[in-house]
């Protein structure tokens, strides 16, 4: 008898069963559209990411969920973004959870791409009776964003904020003041979402996006000022490889060892 086939079925026949577990947890007993037209596809997809990347580190089906959330709004890819709507509400996201990880979205994917996604999640909501608009997160006003969101920067990354905004040349310094009172004063402040998961999310939005290794690195570091630790931030980025691939999954890997090597 071969056992090295015997062990390899065994440890499949395990994630077999994983994904069957997680996949009804999240999406009941229906079955993907796929399997009618690309079964292997399906089979593929499913298994690993339901049966192996949702076993990977600590994180939880909320979290999980979230995280899917966004990185599925960053690559607008809304069909997805409509079936996780509906199965972040299954593991218990609330309403404004789910509202809350797409709105911390737009500061890095701009207003039209949130826009699109806030639609799909809507539709969604509308057909669970969910009544819209939802309750107000908002902590800040006008008089009051800037200074705010200024706190919560300096709370993420400590005084490298002030030595940015004093460096910053004259004609840019409104970049500055947008960051402070539009990126972390009318989003970072919201309710609904806590600090960490707030900052968290921000990380696999960056990832998501490619092209933004310098500001993930940055990220990185105001993870850990919040209380993210690398190994929670491995699980993350390692939660959107599906969703975002090898390359830029690798990309944030290298950012995220260059700030805490190993």
């Amino acid at each position: 008898m071969d056992y090295t086939k015997l062990g390899n079925r065994g440890k499949c026949t395990n994630r077999i069963e994983k994904n069957q577990v997680t996949y009804k947890k999240l999406f009941g007993d229906g079955v993907p559209v796929a399997y009618a037209t690309d079964p292997d596809f399906q089979d593929i997809l499913s298994r690993f990411i339901f049966g192996e990347v949702f076993y990977q580190g600590e994180l939880d089906d909320k979290q999980r969920e979230l995280i899917t959330l966004v990185v599925l709004a960053t690559n607008q890819t809304l069909p997805q973004l409509k079936a996780h709507t509906q199965a972040a509400l299954n593991v218990g996201l609330t309403p404004v959870e789910i509202k809350e990880a797409i709105y911390q979205c737009a500061p890095y994917l701009g207003f039209p791409k949130t826009l699109n996604a806030i639609a799909e999640i809507n539709e969604v909501f509308k057909a669970q009776n969910i009544v819209l608009p939802l309750e107000s997160q908002k902590q800040v006003e006008e008089e009051n964003r800037l200074d705010k969101g200024l706190a919560v920067q300096v709370e993420i990354f400590g005084d490298i904020i002030e030595k940015n905004r004093d460096n910053a040349p004259s004609n840019q310094k409104h970049i500055q003041d947008y960051l402070s009172a539009f990126c972390f004063g009318d989003f970072y402040t919201r309710g609904g979402l806590d600090l960490k998961t707030r900052e968290l999310l921000t990380l696999c939005i960056l990832s998501s996006l490619g092209g933004c290794e310098s500001q993930v690195k940055a990220h990185v570091w105001g993870n850990l000022n919040v209380g993210n630790d690398k190994d929670m931030m491995i699980t993350a980025i390692t939660h959107c490889l599906p969703y975002m691939g090898f390359p830029r999954t690798l990309n944030a890997l290298s950012c995220l060892n260059e700030i805490i090597p190993e």
